[in-house]
């Protein structure tokens, strides 16, 4: 299966409230030969404000934000015609199921197209990063590393690129960024190819689910407290591994554990157990690409290296054979979840942020294609069409930074205003509001005057000009 190596840089750091301002890709077939690629930059959105150290980091001026070939709408809808054309394919970037599958998701949800184009059938998805934790876990060798001030290994893609030897100086920019996830990937497969392809098994959530429901002694790579590591574990009974309630989570128990006293304990007193440490419960994530190896690879790392094999195994059949048991744990995931949903604050969730808390209809769905066929005036009237209120918002704003003069007045000056009022806001919103971008210009100055960086000092200017500009067209709306 082909690989569609891809990367985004944002215009800040939530996947809710951001903007896709620049994606590049790279499709390569299995022996990583390239077949197609692609880089696109578009406009910042009318009415979304950026952050201004998400911009440095990709170093984007207000002239790259502001004066482009394509609008957000139109880059989107040229992202949907390339992901369809390289389907089917495994879709992965650097650190991608975390961030940039998120962000692309949401900002189809609220650009009226199927949010799931990069993991639902046929194609699958994975993430680099964890596909390199792994294949260093198990063999330091394969890759030349640094680390930080608390000696764990730096898996910065940036940093990683450059301890290759590869050539770092357009990093940050998103085909370069898919240029290097490629070579690093290539360099793992050379140098690992019989669990290569068991890092890939795991790209497609009903395979991974297979795999865990076999009942096998495997090993999990997880990555937690700076350092990756290697599980031994075995998964829940086959009838009962899964989270009653966050479905696609799967749960094993690391065989460093002493079972047999957690067998028959009650209800609260396995709840009590689950909040120790070490964790003797280990949750896979089937939906989102976990780690999973042969048992082979966790016996030969600490603890289970000094570990008797067959109590190992001993061990595993207890837990795989006990009904009870894991019924029990499930019960005691499900309290728990319910207590911590109960504990929630309710606060508002605004239409942005809910795309995971109700699914679009396939009647709405269906009319996508139709709606963005159609003229800005047309999909004003087409909206009526859709059941979903939520839809019915971002096409009316779509239009409104389109196709401004096809809305009826009124309509404009509501969308305006609604606009003015959360980019104006003096409260701490959960999204980046003018009065909050100057507050990091200033913070960033003094930062940056303290270390004499004219050109970023030079780009802070430009932004703060830029917000005065988006101050002032919305102030009196």
């Amino acid at each position: 299966m082909n690989l569609a190596i891809w990367d985004i840089e944002s215009s800040g750091a939530s996947t809710d409230w951001s903007s896709i301002i620049e994606i590049g890709g790279v499709l390569v077939d299995e022996n990583f030969k390239e077949i197609d690629r692609f880089n696109l930059r578009c406009s910042l959105p009318d009415g979304e404000i950026f952050q201004a150290m998400a911009l440095i980091v990709n170093r984007t001026s207000i002239k790259q934000l502001t004066q482009t070939n394509l609008s957000h709408y139109q880059m989107l809808g040229e992202v949907e015609k390339i992901f369809k054309k390289w389907s089917p394919a495994i879709f992965l970037g650097w650190s991608s199921i975390g961030f940039d599958e998120e962000l692309i998701r949401k900002e189809f949800f609220k650009g009226i197209r199927y949010p799931y184009i990069s993991s639902a059938a046929p194609n699958k998805r994975h993430d680099g990063i964890n596909i390199a934790r792994a294949a260093y876990a198990i063999d330091p060798s394969i890759l030349q590393t640094e680390t930080n001030e608390k000696s764990n290994v730096v898996f910065k893609l940036e940093s990683l690129a450059r301890m290759q030897g590869l050539d770092t100086s357009d990093a940050h920019s998103a085909i370069a960024d898919a240029e290097l996830t490629t070579k690093i990937l290539s360099i793992v497969k050379n140098k690992q190819k019989n669990t290569w392809e068991s890092f890939l098994k795991t790209a497609n959530k009903s395979d991974t689910e297979t795999i865990i429901k076999k009942g096998e002694i495997i090993t999990l790579n997880e990555y937690y407290y700076g350092k990756s590591r290697l599980h031994l574990v075995v998964p829940l009974h086959p009838k009962h591994c899964v989270h009653p309630i966050y479905h696609g989570w799967y749960y094993s128990v690391d065989l460093r554990t002493d079972v047999e006293p957690l067998l028959n304990l009650s209800i609260n007193e396995l709840k009590n157990e689950m909040k120790k440490t070490p964790k003797f419960l280990r949750t896979i994530r089937a939906n989102k690409a976990p780690i999973i190896v042969g048992s082979e690879f966790g016996m030969k790392v600490e603890p289970y290296n000094a570990m008797d094999q067959n109590l190992l195994k001993k061990r595993a059949h207890l837990i795989q054979n006990d009904e009870k048991f894991s019924q029990n744990i499930l019960t005691a995931l499900r309290e728990v979840a319910e207590e911590k949903e109960e504990s929630k604050s309710q606060e508002d969730i605004y239409a942005e942020e809910s795309i995971y808390t109700k699914f679009t209809s396939n009647k709405d769905t269906a009319l996508f294609p139709a709606w963005h066929a159609a003229s800005f005036k047309d999909k004003l009237n087409l909206l009526d069409k859709f059941d979903d209120e939520r839809l019915v918002g971002f096409g009316k704003k779509i239009i409104y930074q389109e196709a401004p003069e096809t809305l009826p007045p009124t309509m404009f000056k509501k969308i305006k205003r609604e606009i003015a009022k959360r980019i104006l806001s003096e409260r701490k919103e959960r999204w980046w509001t003018i009065p909050t971008l100057f507050t990091e210009i200033d913070t960033l100055r003094e930062k940056y005057t303290n270390e004499n960086n004219n050109e970023k000092l030079k780009l802070l200017d430009e932004f703060n000009d830029y917000a005065m500009v988006i101050q002032k067209k919305y102030e009196n709306a």
